[in-house]
């Protein structure tokens, strides 16, 4: 499995779109319907999955799919 489609099958746990009918331009709160909890929520498993550390400011400046896979490819 690709890190993009591990990561968007994360993100569907969150949310009712599947991660085959994920595109990156999608927005989490908008297209996604992510409240703030959920979000955060999102953040910590993000980092025990792929063993990174975010930093609170790069992680609220995150809006899309594509901003946070660009994030986590970063690290």
């Amino acid at each position: 499995m690709t890190k993009e489609m591990q990561f968007k099958t994360i993100v569907a746990q969150y949310c009712e779109v599947k991660p085959e009918d994920m595109t990156n331009e999608m927005r989490f709160r908008e297209d996604l319907g992510f409240s703030s909890l959920d979000f955060m929520s999102l953040l910590g498993e993000l980092e025990d999955t792929f063993d990174v550390e975010l930093e609170e400011e790069d992680a609220l400046k995150i809006l899309t799919i594509a901003e946070a896979l660009e994030l986590l490819e970063k690290m």
